[in-house]
Parts: C-alpha cells; sequence; structure tokens
C-alpha cells in the first residue's frame, strides 16, 4: 500500500524488536507510514506484513547503521518512495559486556562507539539533508538517549561515553537545524522492558556492589512518548526527556 500525499513518513532504526518495533507499531497506529530500517530482514519483513494486513503503509529496508553506503541505500530509497522524510526515530543502538574497563576487549568498545555514535550520525546526516531540500523543509529527528548519557552504571563506559555522545549531538542538531525547520529531541530511558533488558528484573550489578533486581516499565510508555514529541507541530518541541520505570535506581544514592 502506498502513502497518500498527505501521510507523514517516518524512519525507525532499530525497528526489527525491543523499542524500536513497539515505537513503529505506535506510529503506524497514529496514521504515519513508516519505513522500518535494521540489520535483520526477517523481522522488518513480518512486522511491514502485519502492518499491511491491517491496511497501514509499512517498509522494511535491512540497514546497517554503521555503514556509510548501507545508510546512504536506505536514504535514496526513502527519496524514491516517498520523496521526503518528516520524522527519524534514530533508535539503533548496542551495549558491551559489563566487565572492568581494562578487560574489555576492544572490539566491544569499537562495536558501541561505531553503532551509538557514529550510526546516530550517519542517519541523522542524511535525514538532515533529505529534510533540508525536500519541500516543504523541515522534519523532527529523535534520538534514543539514555539514563545512561546522566549517570553511568558501574563498568559500562563505552555504552556511558557513546550516550553523552548522543546528547551532544542531539544539541549540535537542535541548533544546526533551526534555519531549515529541523528539530532535534532526546528521549533518556531507563529500564524498559525488552527481550535484550529482561536480565534486569532478575539482578543488575549496583554501584555499592551488590547485585539487585531491578523494577522495569512497559516499553509502550517510550512508544508514547515518542508518539507525543512527533505529534507537535515544528514550532514546538521537547529537546530532553527522562522516561523511566519510576522506582528504578536513578535519583539518589545507592
Amino acid at each position: 500500500m502506498n502513502a497518500n500525499t498527505s501521510q507523514k513518513i517516518a524512519l525507525v532504526t532499530g525497528a526489527g524488536s525491543g523499542i524500536g518495533r513497539t515505537v513503529a507499531l505506535g506510529l503506524l497506529d497514529d496514521g504515519w507510514a513508516v519505513v522500518l530500517a535494521g540489520r535483520r530482514g526477517e523481522p522488518l519483513n513480518a512486522l511491514a506484513a502485519e502492518a499491511e494486513a491491517r491496511g497501514q503503509v509499512a517498509m522494511a529496508v535491512p540497514t546497517d547503521v554503521t555503514e556509510p553506503d548501507s545508510v546512504q541505500a536506505l536514504f535514496d530509497t526513502i527519496e524514491r518512495r516517498f520523496g521526503r522524510l518528516d520524522m527519524l526515530f534514530n533508535n539503533a543502538g548496542v551495549n558491551a559486556p559489563a566487565v572492568p574497563m581494562d578487560e574489555l576487549p576492544l572490539d566491544k568498545w569499537f562495536s558501541v562507539l561505531n553503532t551509538n555514535v557514529t550510526g546516530v550520525f550517519l542517519c541523522a546526516r542524511a535525514a538532515f539533508g533529505l529534510m533540508r531540500r525536500q519541500q516543504p523543509q523541515g522534519g523532527r529527528i529523535i534520538n534514543n538517549g539514555s539514563v545512561s548519557a546522566h549517570t553511568p552504571r558501574p563498568f559500562t563506559a563505552p555504552y556511558t561515553a557513546s550516550k553523552h555522545a548522543v546528547s551532544g549531538l542531539t544539541k549540535a542538531l537542535a541548533l544546526d537545524g533551526r534555519a531549515f525547520g529541523i528539530v532535534a529531541s532526546q528521549i533518556d530511558i531507563g529500564n524498559a522492558l525488552t527481550e535484550l533488558s529482561e536480565r534486569m528484573t532478575r539482578g543488575v550489578l549496583q554501584a555499592n556492589g551488590t547485585v539487585a533486581p531491578e523494577p522495569m516499565m512497559d516499553a509502550k510508555h517510550v512508544a508514547d512518548a515518542v508518539r507525543h514529541i512527533a505529534a507537535l507541530p515544528l514550532g514546538a518541541n521537547v529537546l530532553n526527556m527522562t522516561v523511566m520505570a519510576s522506582a528504578m535506581p536513578y535519583v539518589g544514592r545507592g
């Protein structure tokens, strides 16, 4: 099914599972045409088929956000199919093993930085270019941050550093996009329950050296936050938002 001329176009990276999939489903329910990007084609195609069966517009484009040519191909496909992009949810990200810094294999450091920083930059760069030259000009970029952009967990140097970098990139995008009607936001997420985070319900290393289970929240609340920001006119923005499980050990000592 093709998007109609008035339908807004969104891109969700990391859309095959977890937060990305939940956000994509929410945007589809809100009437967006959604481009689904991720490394694994099978879950993307399944989600696109599910959407099409409901009369919604979705397109799966397998993409490696760490590869410039793959990102360029993604955005060429979007421009060719839809002619524009109204919103990017820059969601794709990875983590590294929670080990002392001197025990961390260097390939894990580079993997996190390549995905969480370079991948976010490459997608934001391509979105910025398309939003700048399309008519009408402008669009919205929402970056997936983390509470780690403010407070690290033990043994999370790569992930924490990457999310601090995302904060800087979000602010730079918000500033540099002003002249072109491009706005940027960051959602810092704490303990959204997904396949990858489910282990946290059984125990997470705490700052005091103990291991304790942590409260989690439904990933739907993240999707609702993205949907709220995405629905705003470009003259209004939520620059930073923290969405977290209320009782998680983030505020305070422990």
